[in-house]
């Protein structure tokens, strides 16, 4: 199975707007049914009470002032301020429903795309910046809610109030309706002529947007990097290049937008116009009265919101197809490593696991026949490799940086499936059993250490949600990180702030070590843990090390050849590919690229301990 993976540029527009993409957004709408069908019913009630309000200029011009009369002003009166007061509470509930809709939709549309990329695999996260993820879950999901909410309280409205005001005219006079509505079919026209422009502008616009978040994100992440490297100029050069072409296609949009609108407002100047000169002659001949003749004014100028509306809504539609096109894409995305359903039925998944039905894990590892290249690569990585790895086997992956090192880590983890052949767990394929039992079984540590926002006690026990303060203090104590603890100020309540920045990169590799102990793992994955470590205290966590992978599955990726001397079998990984294996007495009898590597590493040891 491949993974299906949309990039900015990819996401094109349908042949047919087939209402703008936001049928696929039913689901989340199904769920406030009420509230949508209460928001709609209050603005069709004010819509319609709208359109009789002029009615009430039209009989007080006609029945007060023109016959100088006050007889029947104080049932009048009431009765307008009973519209009033009516559409007043109305328009309130409206605006109410709009408000809990649209913070309903944003919270669940937010929650939907969280979820779901935490069941995407890492060939997602890498092919995908974090500002453009960021802006697909915060700024798209607000404009699509605010438009399935306050757009559609405006345009029931709008809707309603045009139609009623159409009906009301053409009952008092047709010929004058006409000069009214003879706007519509102008504005249809251009609305038809812009629409496509509208379209790839906006496109354009949330590209740059997102590149532009993307940007603004590493600049923040990146700021000690940046600073040490003396890049700052650079960085603000590529970003100001951003900002400049999101300037100048936005003032392209701009000019469209505001040629579109200023033609739709002519059109309404002419219409007014026309009920100005014909209005005037029928009234003067004695066809209508004044007050019907101010009926068609307000009319007139009234209708000229609603078709504005229109305009806007249509821009407002154009856009906001882009915004669900990008989450739905993200959404809808499915990933290369996924559980087959009977497994799933099974075993659970990451968010709903049956831990009452997992086996318990051994550490016999497989690889049969396996051939493998990344999803977004051209050549195979691994092909027709095969190696088994009994339970409690050291094994140490060698290599010069970038080599490709961490190849079969991601097999053996399902960060990655096989593209053929099969990866055997206790002599089964991993894909019979789950992704979430697997990793539960399995403890990672990077070689760029992440803590998350929190506690130390809380960055802690995401290894193991249910342990002691007993558990705690020895796996602590068994990467000699006790003093750590002791150092800080709220021990294992001391904050860590974000990324754990309040901490040394040394502290942070102790605590991801004992977070991955916590686990008591049957397989042990060591992604060049020790390298943010000093020598020290690299030579006192290898001895604690050695102590707990005994009978332990082991894989330890590794640029200091000292640390594996002891494994089990050595492989060596060169431009992706494995070119040599055995233990560490026979590679170096081989003379080959291992030999190579080693004597490398000697001279430089050698090299540096003479410096010093």
């Amino acid at each position: 199975m491949t993974e299906s993976i949309k990039t900015e540029k990819e996401i094109k527009p349908e042949k047919k707007l087939r209402f703008f993409g936001l049928g696929k957004l039913r689901p989340y709408l199904r769920a406030y049914r009420g509230i949508f069908a209460t928001l709609v019913f209050c603005t069709l009630a004010v819509g319609v009470l709208n359109t009789i309000t002029p009615l009430f200029q039209m009989y007080a011009i006609n029945n007060f002032i023109a016959e100088k009369t006050l007889d029947g002003l104080l049932a009048f009166a009431l009765a307008y301020a009973a519209v009033n007061v009516v559409t007043v509470v109305l328009d309130y509930f409206g605006s109410y429903g709009c408000c809990r809709l649209e913070m309903f939709l944003l919270r669940d549309m937010r929650r939907t795309a969280f979820n779901h990329l935490q069941t995407l695999s890492v060939s997602y996260f890498n092919q995908h910046s974090v500002g453009k993820l960021h802006a697909r879950v915060m700024s798209d999901t607000s404009v699509i809610s605010s438009i399935l909410s306050w757009d559609v309280y405006s345009g029931v409205w709008n809707v309603t109030y045009a139609l009623c005001a159409a009906v009301v005219m053409f009952v008092l006079n047709p010929l004058l309706a006409l000069c009214v509505l003879v706007i519509v079919p102008v504005v249809a026209a251009v609305s038809v002529y812009f629409q496509r422009k509208l379209t790839k502008l906006n496109r354009n616009v949330r590209e740059i947007n997102s590149e532009i978040t993307g940007g603004f994100n590493e600049g923040i992440t990146g700021a000690q990097t940046s600073k040490t490297l003396a890049v700052e100029q650079k960085l603000d050069d590529d970003f100001y290049g951003k900002t400049d072409r999101m300037k100048r296609v936005s003032q392209r949009l701009g000019h469209h937008r505001a040629l579109f609108f200023s033609i739709i407002a002519f059109a309404a100047s002419v219409a007014l116009a026309l009920v100005l000169w014909y209005g005037g002659v029928i009234t003067k001949d004695g066809v209508i009265a004044v007050g019907t003749l101010s009926v068609f004014m307000t009319y007139a100028q009234g209708i000229v919101e609603p078709v504005q509306w229109a305009v806007d809504a249509l821009a407002d539609l154009v856009s906001v197809k882009v915004n669900v096109e990008r989450f739905t894409a993200l959404t809808e995305s499915v990933s290369d490593v996924k559980d087959a359903p009977e497994v799933v039925e099974k075993y659970g998944d990451a968010f709903s696991p049956k831990r009452e039905n997992w086996e318990a894990l051994h550490g016999d590892v497989e690889f049969d026949d396996v051939t493998f290249k990344y999803p977004d690569g051209d050549e195979y990585v691994l092909e027709h490799f095969s190696l088994k790895v009994p339970q409690g086997t050291n094994v140490a992956i060698v290599g010069e940086t970038g080599a490709g090192k961490s190849t079969l880590v991601n097999l053996v983890c399902r960060f990655f499936e096989p593209t053929e052949g099969r990866v055997l767990i206790d002599g089964k394929d991993a894909r019979e059993r789950s992704v979430e039992w697997l990793h539960s079984n399995i403890g990672y540590v990077l070689q760029t250490p992440h803590l998350f926002s929190g506690t130390v006690r809380e960055n802690l026990l995401y290894g193991k949600p249910d342990a002691t303060d007993a558990e705690l203090d020895a796996a602590i104590k068994s990467v000699n990180a006790e003093g750590i603890i002791t150092r800080m100020e709220n021990g294992y309540d001391t904050v860590v702030g974000e990324g754990g920045n309040t901490l040394s990169t040394g502290e942070k590799q102790l605590l991801s070590f004992a977070r991955a102990i916590l686990v008591d793992p049957a397989i042990f994955v060591l992604d060049e843990a020790t390298s943010s470590i000093d020598t020290l205290t690299e030579k006192l966590i290898q001895s604690a090390i050695e102590k707990l992978m005994e009978g332990r599955t082991s894989f330890v990726i590794a640029h200091r050849l000292s640390t594996v001397r002891s494994a089990d079998i050595i492989l060596v990984v060169s431009d992706g590919k494995i070119t040599e294996r055995g233990t560490h007495e026979e590679l170096l009898a081989m003379r080959g690229a291992y030999y190579n590597l080693y004597i490398k590493q000697f001279r430089e040891e050698n090299i540096a301990a003479s410096v010093k």
